[in-house]
């Protein structure tokens, strides 16, 4: 190791912190090479989705990894095929289309990147590999050649015919069985310039953005309208999304991270094992999401599974946004949104409170409006009220409207409580608390977002027994 090689080592991360500039990590590869179970044994985390068929990876997919103690940016592309005729299953065409997409965003990705991982299957190379290293030619002062599945030394001497390609650097390692990853992370290391890597002191104020909805209703054609990129392959073919991509990006002095996930079909629809991990993945990202872009294709209209993806986020206390995509293509007549909204709040039921916003992925109208609510939603989200100015208003809110006083529903509230935002939820301690119905839920719940200032979130009222209930 020379003096600029251990003056890169000695600078120490902290795993728990967020950086910015972060060097990208490539990996590519012929279809069903093992790219995408390196990329999860890398991330020490099962993140993209593996399976057996060919071609599963389409949309590259970034995260941020720390590999022997340095943080990059890794990616994992889809398969480089050679082949991209059109088969007699495919009639229209579509497969060869996705794969000539998924090949051109994985050389604009070997452009930008770094350092390039080439993966490579012990064995006779076919004409795909071949064809790849030749394009790759350019590139080759930032590319390290890996030979995956040698576990245990198997077919190591048949991967040494890979060394007539005239690699600086080749290494034999088992993706699946972890073989020799340690010796390929320090060799990844070694070959980046970290310099430029900073602090990210402002992450946790980012806005983490979950697109959801049905599948073609232009989400990502949105997410890459967001960030200003090609990171979602936009297709005609429904499904074509299948891992969640996420990308980022700042509007009004704001981060956002947005999550472009596959669109959500109806269980019976989901045949395939791939779309069985792929809508899984979608449902997942409920959990890393501070607010939900569910969009809806204004042509197509509403249907029972945009009602269950909705539910599932309120379940989880994130804000919803109902985005009607390609309104552009809605007849020009008066009052067309308004009897929109009316048709949303009655087919959604108790979500009035959620708002609806007009919207063109591909022109980018309404984007402006989008964002601008979702800044306003997540202000609402992290909102806090003290437990005082709390009760002041439940006061008010008693004398409005005071609960029964029938024998079996007769309770008294005792004192409130916020006990969490971001999901926003409340306690109200009362002496019965079996007698509480829902509709006076309902009515604490309305109070709550109409008077403190939480018009367009959801909101959780636990109801708890007061501390002489629980004492008897």
């Amino acid at each position: 190791m020379n003096l600029e090689e251990k003056e890169k080592a000695s600078i120490v991360y902290d795993p728990q912190l967020q950086y910015r500039n972060l060097p990208a990590v490539a990996l590519v590869g012929r279809p069903n090479v093992g790219k995408s179970t390196l990329f999860n044994r890398l991330l020490h985390r099962r993140r993209a989705i593996t399976d057996p068929t060919p071609g599963v990876t389409r949309d590259p997919i970034e995260e941020k990894a720390f590999i022997a103690g340095k943080p990059l940016r890794l990616i994992d592309t889809g398969g480089f095929k050679i082949d991209r005729a059109i088969p007699e299953d495919d009639k229209n065409g579509l497969n060869s289309v996705l794969d000539k997409l998924v090949v051109e965003r994985t050389l604009e990705i070997i452009k930008s990147a770094d350092l390039i991982v080439l993966l490579l299957e012990a064995g006779e190379l076919t004409a795909e590999d071949e064809e790849f290293i030749a394009l790759l030619r350019p590139h080759w002062s930032k590319l390290i050649a890996v030979v995956n599945k040698t576990e245990g030394g198997r077919r190591e001497a048949e991967a040494w015919n890979t060394a007539q390609y005239g690699f600086e650097e080749l290494l034999f390692i088992s993706a699946e069985h972890g073989d020799r990853i340690n010796e390929l992370e320090a060799a990844i290391v070694v070959r980046i310039d970290f310099s430029a890597v900073t602090l990210d002191e402002g992450e946790a104020d980012t806005i983490a953005l979950a697109i959801l909805g049905k599948p073609n209703t232009g989400k990502s054609t949105l997410s890459n309208r967001l960030t200003a990129s090609a990171a979602s392959i936009v297709s005609t073919v429904p499904g074509t999304t299948r891992d969640v991509v996420e990308g980022e990006f700042r509007y009004k002095n704001k981060n956002f991270r947005v999550l472009d996930t596959a669109g959500i079909r109806r269980k019976s629809k989901v045949t395939e094992n791939i779309e069985y991990y792929s809508v899984n993945r979608a449902v997942k990202t409920l959990d890393k999401a501070n607010i939900v872009f569910l969009l809806i294709d204004a042509q197509e209209g509403l249907t029972e599974q945009d009602k269950k993806i909705a539910a599932l986020a309120c379940d989880k206390g994130r804000g919803i946004i109902f985005a009607l995509n390609k309104w552009d293509t809605m007849p020009k007549v008066k009052n067309a949104l308004t009897a929109v909204k009316d048709k949303i709040h009655f087919f959604f039921g108790q979500m009035e409170y959620a708002p609806i916003v007009p919207v063109c992925a591909t022109e980018g109208s309404g984007v402006d409006e989008l964002l601008e609510t979702a800044i306003r939603m997540n202000a609402q989200l992290h909102r806090h009220t003290e437990t005082s100015v709390l009760n002041q208003a439940l006061a008010r809110w008693l004398e409005e409207n005071p609960p029964p006083q029938g024998p079996k529903t007769r309770f008294k509230i005792k004192y409130a409580v916020q006990i969490s935002s971001n999901p926003v939820k409340f306690a109200f301690f009362v002496s019965r608390s079996g007698a509480v119905s829902e509709a006076y839920k309902s009515y604490l719940c309305n109070k709550i977002r109409k008077d403190l200032g939480y018009r367009n979130i959801p909101i959780e009222v636990e109801i708890r027994p007061s501390q002489k209930e629980r004492e008897r």
